[in-house]
């Protein structure tokens, strides 16, 4: 099956905006006001306004929900900071926000950022860089509390309905639809009548999942959303096809990032949580509710995501079927791929990265016409530090691809290639929770009891694989419980970012670089990075997850029948990785991959009939290319081997999100 690869669709409603701003800014300016900001079809907003004298204001904005059942609805805090001449010209001013439940518990990137406050409760310090860099380019910074945490009432439902109406209900407040308040209690009123109600959302790990979750809803102002490393679809954040993937659940999570006060006013929230989340990895009416991607037809903003793709915390499975949908849906998309784990692309590719998002939102929320929506959709690091583009991801002439494994003619591994097995072909493994796929690829040539491999030969082309692989198997249990892992590996000599690391594939400096503008109270300097590499003979660049209990019915788990077979197919995350000539493309399949799913409550056998087993996997050039690169004679100068780890550090056990460091 070919797989479509959408241009960037521009609506009519969008067309017509850009042209609507561009005409308002030559009929409108204020006196006085053409040298404070250019023109719509400008090429770029620039730092004219002062930060130092910037006004920095809170609101609460009323959700019109009452999560704590207090009697009340529930009020989220609205920490601002905007410009003052624009205020004084009358001049009204589009909005870049980050709704986090972070900026008391945890902080903000890198470096953990906390809002800070001064004694009268007015803020003084904005985590991450978005304020000193925007605010003198004309934007207002909108740092919101999701209820539950910080100075906002209500609770933390986790990505549910409080969540993600605590900045639902900020937009809508931004566009007049939504009542504010000056104080938390207080009656009187707080109106945004600084703003266009243009918005843009950003943010990394909860805080992107949110912007998801907020576009999904296609409220009207939010413009563009920028998730980084996000969330799309809360149960498979915690389980994948029915395999836990942490020993906790929601309950766990909420409790984590909840202020003091909402732990003891919110033990019913956390109740449901822990009740609508069983931990057989069925499906409930709690987590469709926080399934982000069945809605994805109602986003109207346009989505710049980043995503590292050897992120084991938010995988990148959630952006790959994101991704898709929202292509599905004719929504305006471009993409980041980093080889980091959970890693922001301020921490990577700094400058550049500043750069593109100062142009993306100058276009999506200003109107400029600065050309980036005519620029590649996708970039794509290939190695520590760099990149390719591409016009559209995945590639046009990507194709779907069915490889085969096949029975090994040796003790070592199996073949993996375009002809099926024959009839009664057999492979079989043991569970051994022990053992992660770094174990599996480092042994693929040797016959393990704990996995059953399979490979090309060395290939004699370079093979790109790009987007979203499947593996459906065929296999008989020894008991009652198993779980399957399938992962794609490179086999070859490489130095890659060492994902595995504390770092994540970075390494965090002493030296400062500035971005934008800085007070006593707020400073927009910070440490700089660079990559952490490491040396490795191969490379797992795709996995996927499933409780074999799942195979007769997506939702719900049951106990199997020993020794009668399953079929089963298993989503494997999104990835784009060129396997080089004279490295060899590896299918590897098993059971637990120890520190990253749960290990079933029994040890199984599981036996593989291979002419029921196949791989579906997204080939540029497809088949074709594909036979090209195993049936060539392989160059000479192919890479020669050498004395290397076998694979980067062994996987850490990944906690939920609020263990992230970066």
């Amino acid at each position: 099956m070919k797989i479509r690869a959408r241009q960037v669709r521009w609506s009519y409603r969008t067309l017509v905006v850009a042209a609507s701003a561009a005409l308002m800014g030559v009929l409108l300016a204020p006196a006085g006001a053409q040298g404070a900001q250019p023109s719509p079809r400008a090429k770029e907003s620039s730092p004219v306004y002062s930060y130092e004298n910037a006004i920095r204001e809170s609101v609460w904005v009323d959700t019109g929900l009452d999560g704590d059942e207090d009697g009340r609805t529930d009020r989220v805090a609205v920490d601002i900071v905007r410009p003052s001449e624009t205020a004084r010209q009358g001049r009204k001013i589009p909005v870049i926000m980050d709704a986090s439940p972070y900026y008391s518990c945890c902080g903000r990137g890198n470096e953990n950022q906390l809002k800070t406050y001064d004694e009268t409760g007015a803020p003084v310090g904005f985590p991450l860089h978005y304020d000193n860099y925007f605010v003198p380019r004309g934007y207002a910074f909108v740092a919101v509390d999701l209820a539950g945490t910080n100075r906002s009432d209500g609770c933390v439902d986790v990505g549910g309905r409080s969540d993600v109406q605590s900045a639902k209900a900020v937009v809508d407040w931004l566009n007049g639809r939504a009542h504010g308040y000056s104080t938390r209690t207080g009656i009187t009123p707080a109106r945004a009548d600084w703003t266009t109600g243009s918005t843009g959302m950003i943010g990394k790990s909860y805080d992107g999942t949110i912007a998801n979750g907020v576009a999904a809803t296609g409220v009207k102002g939010l413009k563009t959303i920028v998730p980084i490393s996000a969330i799309s679809s809360w149960y498979d954040y915690f389980f994948a096809q029915g395999a836990p993937l942490y020993d906790s659940g929601p309950d766990w999570l909420a409790g984590y990032v909840e202020s003091p006060e909402a732990h003891d006013r919110c033990q019913a929230v956390q109740r449901r949580l822990v009740d609508g989340a069983p931990r057989t990895g069925d499906r409930t009416a709690l987590w469709d509710e926080r399934d982000y991607v069945k809605d994805a037809g109602k986003v109207t903003a346009s989505v710049f995501a980043v995503q590292g793709m050897q992120d084991l915390n938010v995988r990148t499975r959630h952006l790959g079927q994101w991704w898709d949908a929202l292509a599905g849906a004719g929504v305006q998309r471009k993409v980041w791929l980093s080889q980091t784990g959970h890693v922001d692309p301020f921490d990577y590719r700094r400058a550049e990265w500043v750069d593109t998002l100062h142009r993306w939102f100058d276009h999506t929320l200003l109107g400029y016409d600065n050309g980036i929506d005519r620029e590649p959709m996708a970039d794509i690091e290939r190695a520590p530090d760099q990149w390719s583009t591409d016009r559209v991801w995945p590639p046009s002439a990507t194709d779907a691809t069915t490889l085969h494994p096949g029975k090994a003619e040796n003790s070592g591994a199996g073949v993996l290639s375009l002809t099926a097995a024959e009839p009664g072909a057999t492979a079989a493994f043991t569970d051994d929770p022990a053992l992660d796929e770094d174990d599996w690829a480092a042994d693929i040539d040797t016959a393990t009891p704990g996995k059953s491999g399979f490979t090309t030969p060395p290939l004699s082309h370079d093979l790109r694989l790009s987007g979203t692989s499947t593996v459906t198997v065929t296999a008989t249990p020894s008991t009652a419980t198993a779980h399957l892992s399938a992962v794609l590996v490179d086999l070859g000599p490489a130095t890659i970012r060492d994902y595995s690391a504390s770092g994540e594939g970075i390494t965090t400096l002493t030296e400062r670089t500035c971005w934008g503008s800085s007070t006593t109270g707020d400073s927009s300097c910070y440490k700089e990075t660079q990559a952490d590499t490491t040396a490795v003979e191969h490379t797992v660049f795709s996995r996927g997850w499933a409780d074999l209990g799942t195979a007769t019915s997506a939702d719900h788990g049951s106990p199997l029948t020993p020794g009668a077979p399953y079929t089963i197919t298993l989503a494997l995350a999104a990835s784009d990785h060129v396997v080089p000539a004279g490295h060899r493309l590896a299918l590897i399949i098993g059971g637990t991959d120890r520190g990253l799913i749960d290990p079933p409550s029994t040890k199984p056998t599981l036996t593989l009939d291979l002419a029921k087993t196949a791989a579906a996997l997204p080939l540029a050039g497809g088949a074709e290319a594909f036979t090209r690169a195993t049936t060539d004679p392989v160059p000479p100068h192919s890479a020669p081997r050498e004395s290397r780890k076998s694979g980067p550090a062994q996987p850490r056990p990944t906690p939920p999100i609020p263990g992230e460091h970066r």
